[in-house]
Order: C-alpha cells, then structure tokens, then sequence
C-alpha cells in the first residue's frame, strides 16, 4: 500500500515550487535555466526511447481491441469530459487554470504505477505493460495535436510546433534507433535514469514555477481556487473511473482485462506532463497550467489504491468461486 503514501516525487515538485516562490531565478539566470530545461526534456526523451523495447509492444498487440479501449479512454473519454466540464462551468475556474485542466485531459497515460495497480488489483498485466506503453508512444504525437485543438476553440495557441518537433520526437526516434546498443545499458541502469528523469522534471518545475512567481502568480490564486482544482480534478477522476468500470462490463470484458482498462485509462503523466507543458505553452504560463497535473497525480494515487485492493479481492472471490464447483 506504499501508494496511499505521498508520492517523494510530489514532494519534490512541492519543494520545486516552494524553492521558487521564495528565490525565483531572475535576471541573467533565466536563459541559463530555460536552455538547461530545453536540454534535460531533450534528454529525458531520447532516454524514454532508448529504454523503450520493441518486443514489449509487439508482444502485446495480440489485445489489440483492448489497447484501442484504453487509448479511447485517454485521448477521447477525457478530453470529452473536460471539454464538457468548460462548457458547463466555464467560470468555476481561472481561465489559466482551466487550460490547465483541458492539457490534463490530453496527455497520455502513466506507465508505472498503471502496471502496478493492474498488478495488485490482479488484472492483465502484459496488456497493461502494453498499454501504457503505446499511450506514451503515441502520447508524444497525439497530445500536441489535441492541446492545438482544444486551444484552437478557445481563441489560444500553443507554442512553435518545431518545438515539439526538435525537444519531444527527434530525441525519442534517436533514442530508439539506438535502442539495439542502449537498451541494456538503459534497463541495467533503470534506477539511476529513474532518478534523472524526476530530476529533469524538478529543474523545469522550478524555471517554470520561477517565471509564474515573477508574474505574480499567488497574488492572483487564493487558495480557494487551489480546492476548487482539487475538486475539479477528483470529479474528473471519478467520471473517468465510473465511465470505464460501466463499459468494460457493457461490452463483457473478463474481470483482469477490465482491471487493466481502468487502471491504465484513467492515468495521466505528470513526469511527461511537466516536460510537455514546457515546450506547448509559453514560459509564464506553465507554472499555473500544471498545477491541475500536479494534483490530480496524487489523487489518482490515493484513489486507485484502494479501489486496487477491492478489485484484487473480487479477483480473489472469482478464484474461490471457479475453484469451489470443481471441489
């Protein structure tokens, strides 16, 4: 149950943000921290490309109609959703803030604790190893056109689309072009690039967080807004959880593929969240745009915790059941 616990990692962001409300860079050390940051997401990508292994993807495509599920989850159920939540209560939050939530809803899949969770509540666990890879894969393309999209009906843009190009997909196709002679070095060394990547994300946290702060940031969020956020996010946790439990058993999915389709469908990355944000959004508007992420991440946490051990014990039931007729 060590997920019930809060995340180090979110310790860290909240230490990120904390760092820069009190000493935000300024002056000369903003080009330094945002040429630093451009080089730490490039990194981070090339890296996710060199660990990425092809016979992972390829064995798990054989569940190809549960991938589609789970992809429908993250990239149409959930901009849906926070499209929806816009229209309905456009003004329950900052216009900021709302984007915040919309880029939340675009962003791909997490890959570690959808695994985990899947593990523990005893679902598919290749599929959910493959799921959640592709949603990554994919993710790097996909998000930038949804967030593009999104912004689009709200008379917004995002950044350069080169950007995305030179920081996000040259880094990650080099990485898997040299996956064959980097891979087992990248899977021997796991905890270590583990380490690298939660620190890459610091580092953007803080310039990002740094430049908010400057513009004035928590002159203009009380904290009143920061639990609307958590509310906002919860509710959207919830409907997505809700909406996945109800289909996968529509459509007669087995219990395991279902676990696997909640846990993976209703993640979203904030380690390629942050990186993400850096490069689609302009630098004094990251900072409030991923605070909805940064939340959200420890709720899904919490949330899926426990529903884990209620669908590991209903696995059990289901054991116990097939088992007894047999006796």
């Amino acid at each position: 149950m060590r997920f019930l616990k809060i995340d180090p990692f979110l310790l860290g962001l909240l230490a990120s943000v904390l760092l820069a409300t009190v000493v935000p860079c300024h002056g000369a050390a903003v080009p330094v921290f945002h040429w630093l940051s451009v080089a730490l997401i490039a990194l981070m990508f090339f890296l996710q490309g060199a660990r990425l292994s092809r016979k992972a993807v390829l064995d798990g495509m054989v569940a190809w109609k549960l991938h589609l599920l789970i992809l429908s989850c993250t990239f149409v159920l959930f901009p849906l959703l926070g499209l929806a939540a816009h229209a309905l209560f456009p003004g329950l939050l900052q216009p900021d803030i709302w984007m915040g939530v919309l880029f939340l809803c675009c962003l791909p899949s997490t890959v570690q604790s959808s695994i985990a969770f899947t593990s523990i509540g005893g679902g598919n666990v290749p599929a959910a190893v493959c799921a959640a890879t592709a949603s990554n894969v994919f993710g790097i393309f996909i998000t930038p056109v949804l967030v593009g999209l999104v912004l689009s009906q709200h008379g917004q843009a995002t950044g350069n689309p080169l950007d995305i190009v030179y920081q996000l997909l040259l880094p990650f196709i080099l990485g898997q072009v040299l996956q064959p002679w980097l891979g087992a070095w990248a899977h021997r060394n796991k905890k270590m690039l583990s380490f690298s990547d939660r620190g890459s994300v610091l580092v953007v946290v803080y310039a990002a967080f740094s430049d908010a702060v400057m513009q004035g940031l928590w002159h203009r969020l009380p904290m009143a807004e920061l639990g609307m956020i958590a509310v906002a996010d919860t509710v959207l946790l919830f409907s997505v959880l809700g909406l996945t439990i109800f289909g996968g058993r529509l459509i007669g999915l087995p219990l395991k593929d279902e676990i696997a389709v909640v846990f993976c469908g209703s993640k979203k990355t904030l380690a390629s969240g942050v990186p993400m944000a850096n490069v689609l959004f302009p630098p004094a508007s990251v900072g409030v745009i991923v605070l909805p992420l940064m939340l959200y991440h420890q709720i899904q946490l919490f949330v899926c915790a426990v529903l884990a051990r209620r669908f590991a014990r209903l696995r059990q039931e289901q054991d116990d059941a097939a088992v007894t007729p047999a006796q």
